[in-house]
């Protein structure tokens, strides 16, 4: 059973389109037209075995919230999607993901309850044309819009570009984990019968 979805959107801020196959190789074809994004993004495809292409076209003459929020927004949507009844994954995942002087922690609970948690100090006020207080942004519209608890916790780190990357490496990872199949799961991971 193929587990992908095509998320479009499109509000008089955001036209957005996106495709994720959960079950792919890591290909990926990015266009969000802030280039340390779709760096980003590039990483979470390849290192999460996802494939993924998404072309974003957002009011970045305003600045770059609207874009970001919004590509959250329909990651979380599509993750949730692809996912479809849960039946059979593990649910949870977690990584720790080690980036030069950087090392982050990433937790997620694949539960239909949306929470999140973050800590995370940049230093840096951009990464390139990315403000770096739009990458909580972005987390957090993913965990919401995707109905997942996530938590974030940059353990340590000096370089802003290595801890945001390790930062979404470390996510792609732990969602893997918690999006990947066990054989033993014959319909899903929880005494209520409904994740």
């Amino acid at each position: 059973m193929a587990r992908n979805s095509e998320i479009k959107r499109k509000t008089k801020e955001t036209d957005i389109i996106l495709n994720l196959n959960l079950d792919g190789t890591g290909i990926y074809q990015i266009d969000t037209g802030i280039g340390f994004l779709d760096h980003m993004l590039e990483g979470f495809a390849r290192h999460g075995f996802f494939d993924l292409s998404c072309a974003v076209k957002g009011d970045l003459n305003v600045d770059g919230h609207h874009t970001v929020e919004d590509l959250g927004i329909v990651l979380g949507t599509a993750i949730k999607e692809a996912l479809g009844d849960k039946k059979g994954i593990k649910r949870y995942g977690s990584f720790i993901l080690p980036m030069d002087d950087a090392l982050c922690y990433c937790v997620i609970d694949l539960c239909g309850r949306p929470y999140f948690r973050y800590e995370c100090d940049f230093t840096a006020e951009r990464l390139g044309e990315l403000d770096t207080e739009l990458i909580r942004e972005f987390f957090y519209a993913v965990s919401y819009s995707g109905a997942m608890n996530l938590h974030i916790k940059m353990l340590s780190g000096i370089n802003n570009h290595h801890m945001a990357e390790s930062m979404f490496k470390a996510f792609s990872k732990a969602l893997d984990e918690a999006s990947s199949l066990d054989a033993r799961i014959t319909d899903v991971l929880s005494t209520k019968g409904l994740l």
